[in-house]
């Protein structure tokens, strides 16, 4: 899981409609084994997320789904929150923004890298810098309830462009 290329959210095959299916699939699981409802506008809301893999805004998701006449702003933001309670998509706090999670099977805290040209991103999940924070903390008489990093720089696409410009 350490393997940054093995969470990238651009697809490895460059089709969207598998990640965006696999992604379905996990929820469905997911909401199944915990007895809650994968609703239509939360699964519409889980493919808007996951269809262009970069961070998406509430506000974004929202005009998207107004275009198709589907729902009113609390429904996105308490399908949004739904989701990120079943741990299907993060909180890019740095963005203001939302991603699918590439393995929601078990919870974790995320760890970003966010490049800052073209907003691609890999999640991450090193069990180590979890463990790291929280024992520093816990050093300091302070106990972290999340720890989600977010690392801004610049992928080696937009590296490659920026050295060759």
């Amino acid at each position: 899981m350490s393997d940054p290329s093995a969470t990238m959210l651009r697809c490895a095959q460059g089709d969207h409609q598998l990640c965006i299916k696999a992604a379905i699939n996990k929820a469905e699981q997911l909401c199944a084994q915990q007895n809650q409802r994968f609703t239509a506008i939360r699964r519409r809301v889980l493919e808007l997320v996951w269809r262009q893999h970069k961070p998406i805004g509430a506000y974004e998701v929202l005009d998207l789904l107004q275009k198709e006449n589907r729902t009113a702003p609390p429904t996105v933001y308490r399908a949004l929150d739904f989701l990120q309670q079943m741990g299907l998509v993060h909180r890019i706090e740095s963005l203001n923004a939302y991603v699918g999670c590439s393995h929601p099977e078990h919870p974790h805290d995320g760890q970003f890298l966010i490049c800052k040209q073209c907003h691609s991103m890999a999640e991450l999940d090193i069990p180590e810098v979890a463990d790291a924070i929280e024992k520093s903390a816990a050093a300091s008489g302070f106990i972290a309830a999340k720890k989600t990093i977010e690392v801004i720089g610049l992928c080696s696409a937009c590296r490659n462009r920026t050295d060759n410009a």
